[in-house]
């Protein structure tokens, strides 16, 4: 059973890419697209999830995921509360369950969850309330769903078609929940060849099983492609010494105006952030013209609205039936 889509085959909750259809991701980037312009207007808001409660449970430190996902849902004129978990019961002992009983009792409608366990936005999908959505806001090396999805919008809104487009994605594959979430996410939009450039170090195993083409050198990795995404280096999650330097790995894997030259004269480069200067790339390219990457965060609010509309919407729909019955 898929805990994501419901019996109508609309989205219920976001968990992964995996295990969704063309047309569902279709329907997201479209619905984002309409979000677009609420930016645009003098009362940034649409009513849309007016009287809902929406919570951010980050597990994890992150700002612009949070802060994106907040403006979101505010934006859809929900009401949002940000559980810092660092001074919540759960570093008091109490059980993540007993932690969802508490915010269930307090009618929350959606809870947007990061974790540094891969499954755990899974695991609360499956012990929360029914009328409850979980979307995952990353988890572990698992995945990080919306992220892949304002990448395809970005690519998209650039590119226009996926079909002929070669993509690469440069860096630390190994680690990286946003990498395995944009190959599913690419393959399943019909993208032509998607590369994976990264030292052996930072390959994971078996990889080209999810239908890449493996490169251990940065040039022949970007050659002639369309989209460079680079990604950062996750110290963080590494053990052991992967990497003789973040120095000697610039040197190898940097991506500077020079060896950006082999790709596509009108390649789009693009980071999911945080960047780190001097290591994934040089200033020139992170400020350069080719560059969108601060495009992707502004189109990460859209797509976001989009995720948590959507979801909303199917469990509006159910609550509908549930009571006209």
């Amino acid at each position: 059973m898929n805990l994501q889509v419901d019996e109508n085959g609309r989205l219920r909750h976001f968990l992964s890419i995996d295990g969704l259809d063309r047309d569902i991701l279709t329907n997201i980037l479209d619905t984002a697209e309409s979000f677009t312009g609420v930016t645009d207007q003098t009362i940034k808001k649409v009513p849309l999830l007016r009287g809902k409660t929406i919570v951010n449970l980050f597990f994890e430190p992150s700002t612009r995921t949070r802060t994106t996902f907040e403006l979101a849902a505010k934006r859809l004129s929900a009401d949002v509360l940000n559980i810092n978990l660092n001074a919540s019961a759960t570093s008091k002992g109490e059980t993540l369950l007993d932690t969802l009983r508490n915010l269930e009792a307090m009618h929350s409608d959606m809870f947007v969850v990061r974790h540094a366990d891969s499954g755990a936005a899974h695991f609360i999908a499956r012990h929360t309330q029914p009328h409850i959505s979980i979307i995952n806001a990353g988890d572990g090396r698992h995945a990080h769903p919306t992220q892949a999805m304002l990448d395809m919008f970005t690519i998209r809104r650039h590119k226009a078609e996926f079909k002929n487009l070669t993509v690469a994605i440069v860096g630390d594959i190994l680690h990286s929940r946003v990498a395995r979430s944009q190959i599913i996410a690419l393959n399943i939009l019909g993208t032509g060849e998607i590369r994976v450039v990264a030292p052996r170090t930072l390959i994971p195993a078996g990889i080209d099983a999810l239908g890449v083409q493996v490169h251990h050198h940065l040039e022949s990795g970007i050659k002639d492609a369309d989209v460079v995404i680079m990604l950062r280096l996750q110290n963080e999650r590494m053990q052991g010494a992967l990497l003789p330097s973040e120095h000697e790995y610039f040197k190898l894997y940097g991506l500077t105006e020079d060896r950006l030259a082999v790709a596509k004269p009108d390649a789009i480069v693009m980071h999911p952030g945080p960047i780190n200067r001097g290591v994934e790339m040089d200033s020139q390219v992170a400020d350069g013209s080719r560059s969108v990457i601060l495009q992707q965060v502004s189109y990460g609010i859209a797509v976001r609205m989009a995720v948590m509309s959507l979801a909303m919407r199917s469990q509006q729909d159910a609550g509908g039936t549930q009571d006209a019955n």
